[in-house]
């Protein structure tokens, strides 16, 4: 049964413990089996678990399978069994390659994912017991400490400077200080629900207790899980351009064996005949070799990616990152270091100091106003460190070359600045004897600390500046609500602190304090995202971001990595909610040129990425957070970072180990040479199998015997083309693919230097291997069987050297090095010799009908072969004059 739904924030205590008739000593052990019963386990549904036979058969559903297999079926019913078998070893050898390399992904993912039970501090039958967060239900008292995972939704009761960490729902990097009155407000989003806590957050400060109001399903976190029930995922672009592909070719086989069945029919062939002859050109176009080359080109793309920190779920994913023209990137963690630094320091006297190093250690120095490092500390800076490190709960300290840190992100990030001034916090401490500490309490919204130095009791606080506005003067006041509005202005998170000497301990009779300076503090970029942003528009692609942070905040990161310049091109989640119209028109107009979307709901999230498909964009989508599941289905990439949560990596097709923007940068050039590479391999194919179709259509027309036997076909194009194949999936990518734009969302495989390389190479090798039967036949007078052989080697030869020209599209074969793929030379050798060989081997050379090839006929074939390499390297030199 689901569990009662409401607006708990807007409830006080005493209905919340009346609604589920909860008392201080908690509930008794008949309450919770009969709870237990009624709401279940206080558990998410796992994600049914992929078994390698359902990765196996899944391997299967791709409409090129289905062509093969219904050539295979029809080679069974011709009692082509040598031919049927071809095909179907084929198939298998595809899928076992298939699934070897998606279950290492998913064990890779697994390893990823979190092995820790969540443990709960439960009040019940009067007691404080230890239990799994699995046994909990609905009115049980839950007790919380800093460390803890929340283990259900709770709204709290009773909150002790207790800050709760919420990025995984909200996406804000900001730990929240949590409330326990009611809040009056309605529809409130969950970063502004202060008196509540959700499942799978993290206590980082203070402690408090709370009723819990939801389990299982109907927490916030069940919720979001929920909603990837709805729909289904998008197919990456290559399923998607492959699909349509299949069905292209399979038309093209169809009418192809129509064509030559009636040319057949209308010269009197025999009806069996006609059957046999369509059996073979339908062997001739099918590409087989295609979804094995595909799935090793793919996989070695995944083995690549590995390499640089990218673990790819689902193969087809690796060329998908290539082809996205769209990333939407969360800010915290990917862009930037997730670590609160100090990056300026304003005192009264209008003195600005600079902050140099990012992070939690402490590296850096502390620069005057002409860029210098200080010497010694001025006074008016010694006294802001000293309230910087007395009234603060932090600890950061250096052991054995390690940084450790512990406490609220601003407090270590304070900690840090005093390493940074040339003095670790304990020689601050040493100056003054700490008399009494006051934490942070919500109610306050400031900490302190009362010292003595020398004769003097001192106070020293800090807190937003609104607090602290109230204990210092009119002038100070003023002064610091400028310097304030110029920092958030430059994204700044502003801490203000104030110092005075004060007669007793009594906050209630505060002194006015002195204005001593504030902290302008920042999340900072990751150095290499700058680089990776410039490399991604480079390639053509949007980056925008999409997080929970303040819109200031997000605005100035923005601008610094060059994904936004202006204040218009952010747009907030009020905003949004106020963008689409009464007949609910979608939000299109309103987000196309937006680049920063701050404070947006997981609905939201998943709205914006709807929206950019809509507008003809493949999107990626990065997230490490619950939140971001429901748009990392929705996108066509969806890309979860390694910090990520569980439910998170379970939805994405890309999990990125690092966290790192500059890895997703470093997937998407891995993918285009992915791409690059895989269209190489159907170049050689489809180029191959139309000259094969010609050279069995053409004979027929002029009443010539077929040159290929189908058996033959499939030798060339499964034994020898599929050696050749898989070596090209090898070769290194071209750098200069991130300086092109992304291809576009609807270009087919096929675009026009496709189509002209494929007909103008398949045209050049029927000439020269028609040419060659021809006259053979006609002239030589050749026996068939023997004739065959000649032109069998011929297409080896062939296909040989057209591997050479299928390197690269447009760049001379003489301009690549073998030492950038040196398995093609070892592939052409390896085809070449098993082709030989086949000819040598008892039962193989009778199934092939092949014999030996004399070595002066060798020679001559070898001569008529290179042909193919003189007419490409032509077509792409004329190619290069035009442009």
């Amino acid at each position: 049964m689901n569990n009662i739904s409401t607006d708990w924030y807007n409830q006080p205590k005493e209905a919340i413990a009346s609604t589920f008739s909860v008392t201080a000593n908690g509930l008794n052990t008949a309450d919770v089996a009969a709870r237990q019963q009624q709401y279940g386990r206080n558990v998410l549904p796992p994600p049914k678990a992929k078994s390698i036979w359902i990765i196996f058969f899944s391997q299967f559903l791709s409409p090129l399978i289905y062509v093969l297999i219904g050539a295979a079926i029809l080679s069974v019913i011709a009692r082509e069994t040598s031919d049927a078998i071809f095909i179907g070893a084929i198939i298998i050898i595809n899928s076992l390659l298939g699934t070897w390399q998606e279950w290492q992904a998913e064990n890779s993912a697994a390893a990823l994912q979190s092995l820790v039970t969540i443990k709960a501090r439960v009040k019940r039958d009067g007691h404080v017991v230890e239990l799994d967060a699995s046994e909990l239900v609905p009115g049980d008292i839950v007790l919380l400490e800093s460390g803890v995972k929340v283990p259900a939704d709770l709204r709290l009761v009773e909150a002790r400077d207790l800050h709760i960490e919420e990025a995984l729902l909200t996406g804000e990097s900001q730990a929240v200080s949590k409330t326990t009155g009611v809040l009056t407000d309605t529809d409130l989003s969950l970063g502004d629900q202060t008196n509540m806590a959700f499942t799978a957050t993290t206590v980082v400060k203070g402690r408090g207790w709370g009723y819990v109001v939801a389990t299982g399903n109907e927490t916030e976190i069940g919720h979001i899980a929920g909603s990837l029930a709805e729909g289904k995922a998008e197919k990456p672009p290559l399923i998607q351009r492959m699909d349509k592909f299949s069905k292209k070719i399979s038309i093209a086989v169809l009418v192809a064996c129509a064509l030559l069945g009636l040319i057949g029919w209308y010269r009197g062939m025999p009806v069996m005949e006609i059957f046999f002859l369509m059996i073979a050109v339908g062997v001739s176009a099918i590409p087989e070799g295609l979804p094995v080359a595909l799935t090793v080109g793919l996989s070695i793309g995944t083995r690549r990616m590995a390499r640089r920190h990218v673990i790819v779920r689902r193969l087809p994913a690796v060329e998908g990152l290539g082809s996205c023209t769209m990333i939407a990137s969360d800010k915290t963690g990917t862009l930037t270091m997730d670590q609160q630094s100090v990056k300026l320091v304003v005192l009264p006297d209008g003195a600005t100091f600079a902050v140099t190093g990012e992070g939690y250690d402490g590296d850096g120095k502390i620069q005057d106003g002409d860029g210098k490092d200080i010497g010694e500390i001025p006074a008016p800076l010694h006294a802001f460190l000293q309230a910087a490190v007395f009234s603060n709960e932090g600890e950061l300290i250096q052991e054995g070359g390690r940084w450790e840190h512990n406490g609220d992100a601003m407090d270590v990030a304070l900690l840090a600045l005093a390493y940074k001034s040339g003095r670790p916090p304990a020689d601050f401490r040493k100056e003054a004897e700490i008399v009494q500490v006051v934490p942070y309490e919500s109610e306050n919204k400031f900490s302190g600390v009362f010292f003595r130095q020398g004769e003097e009791l001192r106070f020293a606080m800090k807190g937003a500046l609104e607090v602290v506005a109230k204990k210092i003067s009119e002038s100070d006041r003023q002064r610091a609500h400028e310097v304030s509005e110029q920092l958030a202005t430059d994204g700044y998170r502003v801490l203000t602190f104030a110092m005075g000497v004060v007669a007793g301990t009594d906050l209630a009779h505060l002194p006015e304090l002195d204005w001593v300076g504030m902290a302008g503090l920042i999340d900072p970029l990751r150095p290499e995202a700058i680089q990776a942003v410039q490399e991604c528009k480079d390639a053509g692609i949007s980056v925008v971001m999409v997080t929970g942070d303040h819109p200031a905040t997000a605005l100035f990161i923005a601008k610094e990595l060059g994904i936004a310049t202006e204040k218009q091109q952010v747009v907030t989640g009020k905003d949004l909610g106020n963008t689409t119209a009464g007949d609910g028109s979608p939000i299109d107009g309103r987000i196309k040129d937006t680049r920063v979307f701050a404070r947006v709901t997981p609905l939201q999230k998943k709205a914006i990425v709807e929206s950019m498909k809509r507008q003809g964009h493949f999107i990626a989508v990065t997230g490490d957070g619950a939140n971001d599941a429901p748009a990392l289905k929705a996108a066509h990439i969806g890309i979860a970072m390694g910090s990520g949560t569980d439910l998170t990596k379970e939805t994405a097709s890309i999990i990125v180990t690092d966290n790192n923007f500059a890895s997703i940068a470093a997937g998407v050039e891995e993918g285009r040479f992915t791409y690059d590479n895989l269209r190489k391999i159907i170049y050689l194919l489809i180029s191959t199998g139309v000259a094969e179709i010609l050279l069995v259509a053409i004979p027929l027309v002029v009443g010539l015997p077929l040159p290929f036997l189908a058996v033959q076909l499939l030798w060339l194009n499964l034994v020898t083309n599929g050696i050749q194949e898989i070596a090209l999936a090898f070769e290194k990518g071209d750098l200069a693919v991130m300086k092109q734009p992304p291809r576009r969302p609807g270009e087919s495989i096929f675009d026009p230097l496709m189509v002209q390389e494929v007909f103008i190479s398949a045209a050049a090798m029927t000439l020269i291997a028609f040419g060659t039967w021809y006259y053979l036949i006609e002239f030589m007078g050749m026996e068939a069987k023997h004739a065959r052989t000649d032109v069998m080697m011929l297409m080896v030869l062939l296909q040989n050297f057209h591997v050479l020209n299928c390197r690269s599209e447009t760049r001379s074969l003489f301009r690549i090095p073998f030492s950038h793929n040196k398995l093609i030379v070892v592939g052409v050798l390896l085809a070449q010799g098993v082709h030989i060989l086949a000819a040598y081997i008892p039962g193989l050379n009778s199934t092939l009908q092949l014999e030996p090839v004399r070595l002066n006929e060798w020679l001559i074939l070898l001569a008529l072969a290179v042909s193919i390499v003189l007419v490409m390297e032509g077509f792409k030199y004329y190619r290069s004059r035009l442009k």
